[in-house]
């Protein structure tokens, strides 16, 4: 330890480092079928409980296949989860990662965190995308090294930003009424026969539908068709014909190494609810790092310890939560249902 330190930067090195060591959840592997593989999630959006979302996702991953899983959280100033909270501490776990699943929107991350996710994607490794991280950056007139990633980049060697350049679409706009619409899935005719769809059927997710404008380099697996209510059975919507929900692509590195994408519109915390969707994420991860020889059609992919999500909503997230909360396999996704801000409860306690 420096003694040279003043008293005050004493104390702040000393928080700024209790502070990032209090946010990766890590669950290793328990099955050899992952090879040793280790995948980082980050999970900070705003609205759809990619913080239930992805720990969930980690612990199936981890338990039933072996891989070995960080989870980063958003945080705020009490190293509480914050959802869509700029500033993700542990990033520097992708520093050895074979793949990285996101669930952000609109980050403006420090620079400090944000080189993690830079150095990782100039080296061309896997990138799984879901639901928002589509516009998972938004720099604006905040000055950064990285303001190219923002979704409305106008950068000229980075168009779009994150979006754009790696999952192949930046933010478009809702297609249908989200929270009132839910949406079903089905896969592209000639795509039965693909890695990440085997074994997978019947899925039916929560999210509204997401507009989609296709590229040419999008290899399409399957199109996403608004319901006219939150049920399985819902009746299409006739005023909105099938749109793309999910697909694969490339995106090449700083070195020319091109690394495999999944992207998905959909994702949220209620969404991994349906066994169908559950499967397709757990088959792109395979996919993605060059696993697919590997998927079965009946791998499991059963919740690993309680899992009874909050209902998405722009704020409606579980508070009071260390991300601590959820190491190992047996605690309950999510901790709580305390889904109002602090003050909102104080309000109604003093009522």
């Amino acid at each position: 330890m420096n003694h040279s330190l003043s008293l005050p930067l004493l104390a702040a090195w000393l928080f700024a480092s209790t502070f990032a060591m209090a946010n990766p959840v890590k669950y290793t592997g328990t099955a050899s079928i992952a090879k040793g593989k280790h995948l980082v999630f980050i999970a900070s959006d705003h609205e759809y409980r990619g913080e239930e979302t992805l720990p969930a996702l980690a612990r199936i991953l981890s338990k039933h296949y072996g891989f070995d899983c960080t989870v980063l959280f958003g945080l705020d100033e009490n190293g509480e989860i914050q959802a869509g909270a700029s500033n993700i501490p542990g990033l520097e776990a992708l520093e050895g990662a074979d793949g990285m699943v996101m669930f952000t929107r609109f980050q403006a991350l420090p620079d400090e965190q944000m080189k993690h996710i830079d150095a990782y994607l100039k080296r061309g490794l896997p990138v799984m995308g879901l639901r928002t991280s589509t516009h998972g950056f938004k720099y604006g007139k905040k000055e950064s090294a990285y303001a190219k990633y923002d979704y409305q980049s106008k950068a000229k060697d980075y168009d779009r930003g994150f979006g754009h350049q790696v999952l192949g679409q930046t933010w478009v706009g809702h297609y249908g009424k989200n929270h009132k619409q839910s949406t079903r899935i089905t896969i592209v005719d000639d795509k039965g026969s693909h890695p990440i769809l085997r074994g997978v059927k019947d899925i039916h997710v929560q999210c509204g539908g997401y507009n989609a404008e296709p590229q040419d380099d999008w290899n399409i697996l399957t199109m996403a068709q608004p319901l006219m209510s939150m049920e399985f059975d819902g009746k299409p919507d006739a005023s909105k014909p099938p749109m793309a929900s999910e697909w694969t692509r490339e995106y090449v590195g700083e070195d020319g190494k091109k690394g495999r994408v999944f992207t998905s519109l959909y994702g949220a915390s209620e969404d991994i609810l349906n066994e169908g969707y559950r499967r397709m994420l757990v088959n792109a991860i395979y996919w993605m790092l060059n696993l697919e020889d590997d998927i079965k059609v009946d791998a499991p992919i059963d919740f690993v310890g309680k899992y009874q999500p909050n209902t998405f909503r722009g704020g409606g997230y579980a508070h009071g939560v260390k991300p601590e909360v959820y190491n190992g396999f047996e605690s309950p996704i999510p901790a709580n249902n305390n889904v109002d801000a602090p003050k909102k409860r104080k309000e109604k306690a003093n009522k």
